[in-house]
C-alpha cells in the first residue's frame, strides 16, 4: 500500500492497517497517532519526525529491504576481501626473516615481535587500546629513530634498527586497521539479517584474497620459505579479524565501538523512527533489526518480546543499556542492579522488579 493511500484513509477515520505492505514508503513528519500497523511490513519505511503516539506495531517487521540487504552484504564482502589483501603486508614483512640481507632480517624480526605484542593487546584489551598504544609507540619510535639515524647514520646497524622499528609499528597499525575493517564488515553483514552465512562468505572472501595474493608473492619472490610464511601470516591476520567480528557480535565491551559502527552502517537504509514521537506506542513482538531510533520520544513505549532490539540504533536513550533492553524484552528484573541510569519515560508495566535496585536512577515519567 502506498503512503498516499494510507494517509488518505487515515484522514477519513481509518485506523486499522494491520498486515499491510509499507516497504520503502515515507511518512516523514506525518500524523499517524493511534493507527494500528500490527504485523505490517515496514522494512525501509521512513517515519522520521512522525507523530506515532499510541500507534501499534505489534509483530511488525522493520529493518532493511531485500535489495539493501544485498547491497550491504556485497559491500561487507568487498571490505573483507580488501582487508584480506591488506593482511598480506604483515605476512610479507615477516617473511623477510629468510632474506639474505641482515638488514631485511632485522626488519622481519622486529615486525614479528611488534605484531605479536599488538595481537596480545588486541586479545586482552581490545583494538581501540591497541591503536592508541601503537600511535604512542610510533611517535616515540619516530623520535628515537630520527635521533639514532642522525647520530649513527642511516647505513649503520643502529640506523637500520631504528628505521625497521618505525616501519614495524606502521605495519602493525595497518594490520590493526585491517582487523577493524574486516571485523566491522562481518558484523554489519550479519546485522543486516543474513545470519551466519553472511559472515562465513565474508570470511571466505578475505581468506581467498589473502591466499591468492600470497601465492603470487611466493611465486615472484625466490626466498626459501617466504611464500609459506607470507600465507601463514596472512591467514593468521584474517583469523584475528574473524575473531574480532565474533567477539563483537557477542557484545564484548572491549569492542563496543566496532559494534556501534557496524549497527549504524546496517541501519542506514533501514526503518527510521528518528525524532518520531513514539509515546505509548506498542512494539510487542516486533522485529527491530537495522532500525534507527535516535532522538525518538519513547516515553511509556512497550518493547515486550521484541526481536533483535540489540541490532537497532538506540542513540542516547535508555535502550543503549544492554541490561535494560533485556529487562524490557523479558519483563524479568528480579534481584537485578539498575542503579544510576537515566531511565526517564521507561515503561515497566507488568515487569517483575522484586528486590531490584534503582538507587540513583532517574525514573521520571516512568
Amino acid at each position: 500500500m502506498k503512503a498516499e493511500e494510507v494517509l488518505k484513509q487515515y484522514a477519513a477515520g481509518e485506523r486499522d492497517f494491520q498486515r499491510v505492505n509499507l516497504r520503502g514508503q515515507s511518512f516523514r513528519g506525518k500524523e499517524l497517532s493511534g493507527a494500528d500497523f500490527s504485523e505490517a511490513d515496514i522494512r525501509g519505511t521512513n517515519f522520521k519526525n512522525a507523530n506515532l503516539t499510541g500507534t501499534q506495531f505489534c509483530k511488525a517487521k522493520a529493518g532493511l529491504q531485500k535489495r539493501w540487504v544485498i547491497v550491504l552484504l556485497l559491500v561487507s564482502w568487498v571490505i573483507s576481501g580488501l582487508s584480506g589483501f591488506a593482511s598480506l603486508l604483515g605476512g610479507m614483512a615477516i617473511a623477510l626473516i629468510f632474506d639474505s640481507s641482515e638488514r631485511q632480517q632485522v626488519f622481519g624480526w622486529i615486525v614479528l615481535v611488534v605484531i605479536i605484542v599488538s595481537i596480545a593487546v588486541i586479545l586482552g584489551q581490545g583494538i581501540e587500546r591497541t591503536v592508541a598504544v601503537a600511535g604512542t609507540v610510533a611517535v616515540v619510535g619516530t623520535v628515537a629513530g630520527a635521533g639514532a639515524v642522525a647520530v649513527a647514520g642511516p647505513e649503520s646497524f643502529a640506523g637500520a634498527v631504528a628505521i625497521a622499528g618505525a616501519g614495524a609499528v606502521a605495519i602493525a597499525g595497518v594490520e590493526a586497521i585491517a582487523g577493524v575493517v574486516a571485523g566491522t564488515g562481518a558484523v554489519a553483514g550479519t546485522g543486516a539479517g543474513a545470519g551466519t552465512g553472511a559472515g562465513a562468505v565474508a570470511v571466505a572472501v578475505a581468506v581467498a584474497g589473502a591466499v591468492a595474493v600470497a601465492g603470487a608473492v611466493a611465486g615472484a619472490v625466490a626466498i626459501p620459505g617466504a611464500g609459506a610464511v607470507a600465507v601463514a601470516g596472512a591467514v593468521a591476520f584474517v583469523l584475528l579479524s574473524i575473531y574480532l567480528g565474533w567477539r563483537t557480535l557477542k557484545g564484548d565491551p572491549r569492542d563496543a565501538w566496532i559494534r556501534s559502527i557496524a549497527i549504524a552502517f546496517a541501519a542506514t537504509r533501514g526503518t527510521s523512527f528518528r525524532k518520531a514521537n513514539l509515546t505509548d506506542a506498542d512494539f510487542t513482538g516486533a522485529i527491530l533489526k537495522s532500525t534507527d531510533l535516535r532522538e525518538a520520544i519513547i516515553t511509556c513505549t512497550c518493547w515486550r518480546k521484541t526481536i533483535k532490539l540489540d541490532r537497532a540504533r538506540p542513540g542516547t536513550s535508555y535502550l543503549q543499556y544492554e541490561n535494560i533492553r533485556q529487562l524490557l524484552i523479558t519483563g524479568e528484573g528480579q534481584d537485578k542492579n539498575f542503579e544510576r541510569l537515566n531511565l526517564r519515560g521507561i515503561n515497566l508495566k507488568g515487569t517483575n522488579l522484586q528486590d531490584a535496585s534503582f538507587i540513583g536512577t532517574d525514573l521520571n515519567r516512568a
